[in-house]
């Protein structure tokens, strides 16, 4: 009798590719990605007594921090920001990247036991990492934008509410692509080198001083300013400041640079992740 071939959805092999799980497979794990993001949530804050609190607390006793030290006995200019406004956007957008790219860094370390007894498709857990950081920024957004309310109208700040705003997407997403990228290339190191770890933590806070987190661009004397200038995460944290605040240092140069700069970066970190990954469990 003739043979009838089989047909299934999807095939599990030894084989490995650069271009990982096609987009109707990532949709078709998508509650798993929900399940991991909850997980993720309850991890972090379940049997502690301020709870979720923790997501507003860091920041806030961060921008505490800045402002006495950078504002009041550094004296780091502003521009014509209130301190509390300018530390605080910076905090918080600064604290998603750190967090979001700390987070993926150690995806094959911190999920060996998952990987190796169960499929799916392993950018699965990098997105629930961000995903999750995501919502922690959106909460500590409201704070910031409570701020600028209460600025608005009780200290006569004025802010221009423009097309400007439709900026602030562009800056989260880069910021968010980059993050991720970034965590997909050095997951890959840190399954293979334990030593990374303490290399990425040590280079996470070196790599604030060159970002304008605590200082604007404009600040910064132009024999070294092109040292910051490097830095692909400098448009991304003026133009957020920009959309929401109406004060920043940006160029379309610069901010184009930012965003190729990510696009390739994460393109070539997400085919090294697919090509290496079902490779490292062995590894781990």
């Amino acid at each position: 009798m003739p043979q009838t071939k089989t047909s299934w959805d999807w095939e599990i092999s030894s084989k490995t590719s650069y271009w990982g799980a096609s987009l109707g497979e990532m949709w078709s794990f998508r509650h798993l990605l929900a399940g991991l993001v909850k997980r993720n949530f309850l991890l972090k804050y379940q049997q502690t007594i301020l709870g979720p609190f923790w997501i507003l607390f860091p920041p806030l006793l961060t921008l505490v921090t800045y402002v006495v030290v950078f504002g009041k006995f550094v004296g780091i200019p502003t521009g014509t920001l209130p301190p509390v406004l300018f530390y605080f956007a910076g905090i918080i957008l600064w604290s998603f990247f750190s967090d979001s790219f700390t987070g993926t860094a150690t995806t094959f370390r911190d999920n060996v036991h998952l990987f190796s007894k169960v499929y799916f498709p392993r950018l699965v857990v990098p997105l629930s990492v961000i995903s999750t950081q995501l919502y922690n920024f959106g909460i500590q957004l409201m704070m910031l934008l409570a701020l600028v309310l209460y600025y608005w109208l009780f200290q006569d700040l004025t802010i221009p509410i423009g097309i400007g705003i439709l900026w602030f997407p562009v800056a989260v997403v880069t910021t968010a692509v980059l993050a991720l990228g970034m965590g997909l290339f050095f997951s890959v190191l840190t399954a293979k080198y334990r030593d990374m770890g303490y290399l990425i933590s040590l280079g996470v806070r070196l790599f604030l001083y060159v970002t304008p987190v605590i200082y604007p661009l404009a600040s910064v004397p132009e024999q070294v300013r092109w040292v910051v200038q490097l830095n692909p995460l400098t448009p991304v944290f003026e133009l957020f400041r920009l959309s929401l605040l109406g004060e920043g240092t940006v160029s379309p140069v610069a901010l184009l640079y930012s965003i190729l700069f990510t696009a390739a970066f994460f393109s070539v970190s997400l085919m090294w992740f697919n090509k290496q990954g079902d490779k490292l469990i062995d590894i781990v």
